[in-house]
């Protein structure tokens, strides 16, 4: 008889010293990220939307509040409370969602145009009219949610209808892309800009990825062939134009022929999208395409860690052409990385992946928590102080980056405590 010294009575190995140390920091990672979500977070975005009426629109980065309120923060509010609600069953979450989900319909939704209005005024009147796809992405982003969360035919109807909107008139078939900014009434815009910083350009890589997310979340719960189709088009966007092969980074702005227009290096989108690209290719259920975008994720993933520092953080962009680097730390820019460097360590077992998520975990808690007020702050700059000149919550700074990472983490986690 064969002597099983040490093993379990099923007779499996009992596990290693390894195996129970890493036991060990992946559930007290997941407790850490489970207090952040419930108690640093959410918290903090729940008061912020209280009656979901008369909330101020931004608070900036020393507690003012101001009124005007832009459409990507709205659309991100409905996404982040639909999905802490879908993981949580928790009912406050659920009744903000539905707060936020009949102020986007009513207030942003154009009713006779379609599309939904960039910004609205205090009082919910448009504010600016122009129809931004990557505002619309989100829309369909944080409506697909609520529909995950709910099951709500009507919100489903909304979603839809914005897909459709997109599809008939942003959609530039002749050119293979989607078009940055139209006018309300869908006609060429001369000013197409997202914000200040970025170049006027026909195409963005910004916009193309936060299109290939929400027509991805839209397949789960509307599995259309066009909805597929339009998810099969994006991932080759961003294969064959955006990805440069030379590089392994991110090209961020095209004319309208998909020629770059410069060769900055953004390192978070370059990480945020190697885990987009993964999740929308694996929806799709296509072997060929799943192997053809995870060699590009990969390449990606590997790319972007030419930005982490030795703190565990990852900065935010460089200029090859100028030399010039950005070296502060963006709060979203540390999110993704935490979930694009797990998602890679999930895919290949490479443990140097799974480090870089870990240590950009650490670097958030310490330095990027505000343990008094809650939520993060913007950045921190290159010379380590906190950046309190840009927002805490606003047109940009949204509960969608940090919530989802906590929620995205906390799931492979499990899964992974589960498998091992």
């Amino acid at each position: 008889r064969r002597e099983t010294y040490g093993a379990n009575n099923d007779g499996t190995q009992p596990p290693s010293e390894n195996e129970r140390m890493m036991e060990k920091m992946l559930v007290q990672w997941r407790n850490e990220l489970s207090e952040e979500l419930t108690c640093g977070i959410l918290p903090f975005w729940t008061a912020f939307l209280g009656d979901g009426e008369h909330f101020a629109g931004r608070i900036d980065g020393r507690g003012k509040a101001h009124p005007e309120a832009g459409a990507v923060l709205i659309a991100r509010m409905l996404w982040t409370f639909s999905a802490a609600y879908r993981m949580t069953g928790r009912s406050e979450y659920l009744d903000a969602a539905r707060k936020v989900r009949e102020l986007l319909v009513s207030r942003l939704i154009d009713p006779v145009y379609g599309g939904v209005y960039w910004e609205i005024a205090p009082g919910g009147d448009p504010l600016c009219c122009k129809k931004q796809s990557y505002a619309i992405g989100f829309a369909i982003y944080g409506l697909s949610e609520y529909v995950r969360a709910t099951g709500d035919p009507a919100a489903l109807d909304e979603a839809a209808a914005l897909f459709g909107a997109l599809e008939e008139h942003v959609w530039d078939a002749a050119r293979g892309g989607y078009a940055e900014a139209l006018t309300r009434d869908w006609r060429p815009l001369e000013d197409m800009r997202l914000s200040e910083k970025d170049a006027n350009t026909y195409f963005s890589m910004n916009t193309h990825l936060h299109l290939l997310e929400p027509c991805a979340n839209l397949l789960r719960v509307w599995p259309e062939g066009r909805v597929a189709e339009a998810v099969r088009r994006l991932l080759r966007i961003h294969t064959d134009r955006i990805f440069d092969p030379q590089t392994g980074h991110l090209n961020l702005f095209f004319d309208a022929e998909w020629r770059p227009q410069g060769r900055t290096v953004s390192y978070g989108h370059d990480i945020e999208a190697s885990w987009l690209i993964d999740e929308a290719a694996d929806l799709l259920g296509d072997p060929q395409i799943t192997a053809g975008a995870g060699s590009v994720s990969e390449a990606l993933a590997r790319a972007a860690a030419e930005g982490v520092q030795p703190d565990g953080s990852l900065i935010y962009e460089h200029d090859p052409l100028t030399g010039r680097t950005d070296a502060d730390r963006h709060w979203w820019v540390q999110a993704e990385a935490a979930v694009g460097f797990f998602n890679r360590y999930e895919r290949t077992g490479d443990e140097a992946f799974l480090r870089h998520s870990r240590d950009a975990w650490r670097y958030i808690r310490t330095h990027l928590c505000d343990t008094e007020n809650g939520e993060w702050f913007w950045s921190v700059r290159a010379d380590g102080s906190v950046n309190r000149d840009d927002d805490k919550a606003g047109f940009w700074k949204c509960p969608y980056h940090n919530s989802r990472m906590c929620m995205e983490l906390i799931r492979r986690i499990e899964r992974l405590l589960t498998k091992n």
